[in-house]
């Protein structure tokens, strides 16, 4: 069960205003990856007082406390989702901007060895695929 933002929030005793509240919800109900924009469009679909620089500022805000995490996906967006609980790594579908998260054992075991072998421990990283469907013809 995902950790509730709100609840993150108030747990790091953050002040938590009504519009931030709006806000913390519509990002914990999110199930894709949405941008400052799509937060936006959301967030004042619940409340039409909040502006998008309320949003631009409370998203920093989050993402500074470590509540949010923020990608980048070649699609000059910057994109949000919940800081997750456990690892996972993004499969970034480049002709429909769809994100697919996603967990590999082998996949994990692998990146070790590599930076074994190169003289290194791992102690984190990110991975992002970026495909196009099997079955498109615009492949190249």
């Amino acid at each position: 069960m995902a950790r509730e933002i709100e609840q993150m929030c108030e747990e790091r005793g953050m002040r938590m205003t009504a519009q931030r509240r709006v806000i913390a919800q519509v990002l914990s109900e999110a199930d894709d990856h949405p941008d400052v924009e799509e937060v936006y469009q959301r967030a004042s679909e619940k409340d039409p007082r909040i502006s998008i620089a309320t949003v631009y500022r409370t998203v920093r805000l989050f993402e500074e406390a470590g509540i949010l995490e923020r990608h980048e996906f070649g699609d000059g967006r910057a994109r949000y989702e919940q800081a997750p609980e456990k690892h996972h790594d993004h499969l970034i579908d480049i002709q429909s901007g769809e994100v697919t998260e996603f967990t590999d054992k082998k996949i994990e075991e692998l990146q070790h060895e590599i930076a074994e072998r190169l003289g290194y421990k791992l102690v984190g990283h990110r991975l992002e695929l970026y495909c196009v469907p099997i079955d498109s013809k615009k492949n190249s």
